[in-house]
């Protein structure tokens, strides 16, 4: 077998020959999932049936070619894993990674508040995920406890990237979407937002409910909702230590531009407690590694061994690439953790002679690697680049009161810059990496005026993303109100 058959598509019963399918463990508007076994592996999978005309009716298609999309993208073990996806004229079968012990957050509805220790793993496994999505440029706006998924070793898998935008360079994004509780001020004010900053308020949300039982902000009325959650004031039980509500105070802040970053959680003494090594370094999205013993296991059940490697280095999707992933996550999930690490603490020390460009090796097997583009399945592999990011602001202020400001920031950045014009200027910037000469980074800082209509400052959209907005908030207003009668056991 060389299981070269092209992505989706494919006869529908030759996948399903693939697949032992089980009972149903959930019924939605407009599909339902199955557990199945996978037969060559015996792995448990779950697999989202998804009706073609009730997806129309409902106008969902897009959210789904959206999710599925960037989930193809996407390879850590934080983040649902997407095996496959087959197509036919009336159903999409999505192949997925089996959560067995559900989500988050009737997890915390059984419990109760959760102690430290356990709420401290929960969130840095969360973290590495949100950082990894973002590292492959993806916002995914709507991270809450009902869609952070847990394995059957209460690994997190986050999950439903059904809101997800790709982030792209020197863009904006507009849509005011997610869920209301969890959706940071500037969405549902209807304000222009970067995406990663969103993410970090919606994980300051979880990180409360985790340790509190309880959100922040909460009130049945939605417009009151809203106006406490741009206020920024809610209260902290007594038995919160002080570094958790240093940190809890430093994610949920109403200016975005004050909020702390991923890379600045990473520092914070609270979050860096008991955290395993495979976590102390941020994720790369451009090196993955082919494990040689689990690609012996495949080609031991007939594929062709050249044929799978090619496959896996392209990214193709066929039933030996499935076969391969399904064997190696397995691993991850019965070692005695992801990378032979989960239980190992970090020592800082040991992280001083580790380089952005190094990668552990799995316990238990040797592997070689290949470069490979996270940015679309089927890429030949390519040298990693390193991604340039532009950051945007508006202001109201005068253009010499900008520059001012901008100066001053630079300065105190020890930032060398040469003026080109009137309001630009080219700037240098020395960056090592602990310590060491790291080279020289040139960006470009240029101030732009822009056009006013009746004294608003104009903003870029998207054709239909407004509408697309206002109807996934509604939609998300709606559902809020139901689970709040059903599920206020915590939020209450």
């Amino acid at each position: 077998m060389d299981g070269s058959a092209g992505p989706g598509g494919g006869n529908v019963n030759e996948f399903l020959r693939n697949y032992k399918i089980g009972k149903t463990l959930g019924i939605g508007s407009f599909g339902k999932v199955k557990i199945a076994d996978h037969v060559l592996t015996g792995q448990k999978v779950a697999i989202k049936i998804l009706n073609r005309s009730k997806m129309n009716i409902m106008k969902m298609e897009e959210k789904v070619r959206r999710e599925i999309e960037i989930l193809k993208m996407f390879m850590h073990h934080h983040v649902i894993r997407l095996y496959e996806v087959v197509e036919t004229s009336t159903d999409i079968y999505m192949v997925m990674e089996y959560a067995e012990n559900g989500d988050l957050f009737d997890y915390i509805a059984q419990k109760g508040r959760l102690q430290e220790n356990e709420a401290r793993t929960f969130f840095q496994q969360i973290i590495s995920g949100v950082e990894y999505c973002h590292k492959t440029m993806v916002a995914h706006r709507d991270l809450k406890p009902e869609n952070i998924l847990l394995d059957s070793k209460k690994s997190v898998k986050i999950a439903d990237f059904g809101l997800s935008s790709n982030m792209r360079d020197g863009h904006l994004l507009n849509t005011s979407c997610g869920s209301p509780n969890y959706a940071a001020p500037e969405v549902i004010s209807g304000k222009s937002y970067v995406g990663p900053e969103v993410d970090v308020w919606s994980c300051g949300i979880i990180l409360y409910a985790l340790l509190c039982g309880s959100l922040p902000f909460d009130d049945v009325n939605t417009p009151q909702l809203f106006r406490k959650m741009k206020a920024g004031i809610y209260t902290f039980p007594s038995h919160l230590s002080p570094d958790t509500r240093d940190l809890i105070t430093r994610l949920i802040v109403v200016d975005p531009m004050k909020r702390m970053t991923i890379p600045e959680m990473r520092q914070h003494p609270w979050f860096k407690v008991g955290l395993p090594r495979y976590l102390a370094m941020p994720p790369t999205n451009t090196l993955q590694q082919i494990d040689v013993d689990i690609l012996q296991e495949v080609v031991n059940r007939g594929f062709d061994k050249n044929q799978l490697i090619e496959s896996l280095s392209n990214r193709v999707q066929n039933e030996g690439t499935v076969t391969y992933y399904l064997l190696l996550d397995n691993r991850f999930c019965v070692s005695t953790g992801y990378f032979g690490a989960e239980f190992q603490e970090t020592n800082d020390s040991s992280l001083n002679h580790i380089h952005s460009g190094e990668v552990a090796s799995p316990v238990g097997g040797h592997c070689f690697s290949e470069n490979m583009d996270y940015q679309g399945v089927g890429m030949r592999h390519q040298f990693p680049v390193e991604r340039k990011w532009t950051l945007c602001l508006k202001s109201q202020a005068q253009p010499h009161e900008i520059m001012t400001e901008v100066l001053k920031a630079l300065e105190q950045l020890n930032v060398y810059w040469e003026q080109i014009g009137p309001y630009k200027m080219k700037c240098r910037r020395d960056v090592g990496i602990l310590g060491h000469h790291g080279g020289m980074v040139n960006n470009y800082v240029v101030l732009f005026k822009v056009q006013r209509d009746n004294g608003e400052i104009e903003k870029r959209r998207e054709k239909g993303e407004n509408r697309e907005g206002e109807r996934e908030r509604e939609r998300e207003r709606r559902k809020f109100k139901r689970k709040t009668i059903s599920r206020n056991l915590i939020f209450s």
